[in-house]
């Protein structure tokens, strides 16, 4: 599996403050030495951590893959057309929540996910909705001509170690299959760590591993660059 890295909590670190440090550049230039594949930043309505010239700043640097994360707006729409990053993930997203806290309605909001698609999709921008493992939410992804779903773990990363496990992980490995059925291509992220991450090789044919507050919280203690090689390592099945 390929491993995404999220450095939103970079900029909250940086944002506590004010000023520059960390720098999400640096941050950035890190994880992509250490070979991941892409960079996940999730730009807010609200901007509470990344910022729009973190993004461009990003979207500039050479043979870095931008995964922007953003929300089913107008606004969100324009500035990915704008700025063209190589994939977006279309997430749901409140106001007052800390960090996204479920899968996206596409199957209740479908005909807007179909026309918010087609132009991203136009300008070859790579296509991915956030959802819940469940098939209803999986078969209206498929009528939006987006080829990546994104599976939301929250739910197995929370009852992981618990009799809980077993079912919630066994939704996520139906879900992936089922969408591989229709022709989809599968992502996973959310609560993933160092300890949960592993079973995601139990999973068939799962592309990419977003992940970032585990990654961020264990470069405090043994710097980014290390942090980000043990994860790749767990993601790479070594």
């Amino acid at each position: 599996m390929l491993l995404g890295v999220n450095i939103d909590h970079v900029a909250t670190l940086r944002n506590a403050r004010g000023g520059t440090e960390p720098d999400v550049i640096s941050a950035t230039r890190i994880c992509k030495i250490c070979g991941v594949e892409s960079i996940t930043t999730h730009l807010r309505e609200d901007r509470r951590h990344i910022k729009d010239e973190d993004v461009e700043a990003i979207r500039m640097l050479p043979r870095v893959r931008l995964n922007l994360e953003m929300a089913m707006t107008d606004e969100m729409q324009e500035i990915a057309l704008r700025l063209r990053p190589h994939a977006v993930c279309i997430v749901p997203e409140k106001r007052q929540e800390l960090t996204t806290e479920g899968g996206l309605d596409v199957e209740g909001q479908l005909e807007r996910a179909i026309a918010f698609t087609k132009p991203l999709l136009e300008k070859n921008i790579e296509v991915s909705f956030f959802i819940d493992p469940d098939i209803h939410q999986i078969s209206a992804v498929s009528k939006t001509g987006a080829p990546f779903i994104e599976l939301h773990t929250g739910r197995y990363s929370e009852v992981f170690g618990t009799d809980e496990e077993e079912k919630a992980f066994n939704d996520l490995k139906g879900a992936a299959i089922f969408a591989q059925n229709f022709g989809l291509k599968v992502n996973a992220g959310h609560g993933l760590n160092y300890q949960n991450v592993k079973r995601m090789h139990e999973i068939p044919n799962l592309v990419e591993l977003n992940i970032g507050h585990s990654i961020i919280a264990r470069s405090i203690f043994v710097g980014l660059e290390q942090a980000v090689k043990e994860m790749k390592k767990l993601c790479e099945g070594v």
